[in-house]
């Protein structure tokens, strides 16, 4: 529930933003997208080739900059992770990264063509919450109990870059969020220090998008 409260206030201050932003600056707009999310984490290493299935919702606003470019910065829900193979010194087995994150990327959009542009930025976001399941084969080490969401990072960053479709007051793309955070914080267990999971995020999101 609290997390529930914190996403719908982000909600409401954001659309009160955009619509100052939207009476204040001409040919402003705002617009809500939504999508499917193919996250990963990625490290040398760690095998993450299964890729997990998620979703991205959220708000955007549009601010020309000139005839072709304009600034359009976001906030959204949206969730990351992995499947992840494992086997290091500790244990190996399967465990599942769920991460929810609220993100606000900040982009430069430019517009190639009447309908098609391009779009490149830096994104922060906050962990919401994260769910972790484990299959271990070593009965010795419950991945589960080990690892919760205190020792992961509260704050990701990363660039973003993507293509879109804009058809009037209706649009699809595809963007890719490239994280440069690690996902996981230090630990010492036994005397040694290590990192797990010691990688970062990776998304590739389908969107569509409505503009008011």
């Amino acid at each position: 529930m609290k997390n529930l409260k914190r996403v719908l206030a982000v909600v409401l201050v954001t659309l009160g933003a955009a619509n100052a932003i939207q009476a204040q600056e001409s040919g402003a707009s705002l617009g809500i997208k939504g999508g499917l999310n193919m996250s990963n984490l990625y490290t040398e290493d760690v095998d993450d080739e299964n890729v997990l299935a998620g979703f991205n919702i959220g708000l955007f606003a549009q601010l020309p900059l000139t005839s072709s470019l304009s600034l359009q910065p976001e906030v959204s829900y949206t969730t990351k992770g992995a499947e992840l193979q494992y086997n290091n010194a500790f244990a190996e087995g399967t465990g599942k990264f769920r991460l929810n994150y609220i993100e606000v990327p900040v982009l430069l959009k430019a517009n190639l063509t009447k309908n098609f542009n391009v779009q490149f930025g830096p994104y922060a976001a906050f962990l919401v919450n994260s769910k972790i399941t484990n299959e271990s084969t070593n009965g010795s080490y419950n991945f589960e109990e080990n690892v919760n969401e205190d020792d992961l990072n509260k704050f990701d960053f990363g660039v973003a870059a993507g293509v879109g479709f804009d058809f009037d007051s209706f649009g699809i793309g595809a963007r890719y969020n490239y994280g440069l955070s690690t996902v996981g914080k230090e630990r010492t267990v036994l005397g040694q220090t290590y990192t797990f999971p010691d990688s970062k995020n990776s998304v590739l999101s389908i969107y569509a998008a409505i503009k008011f």
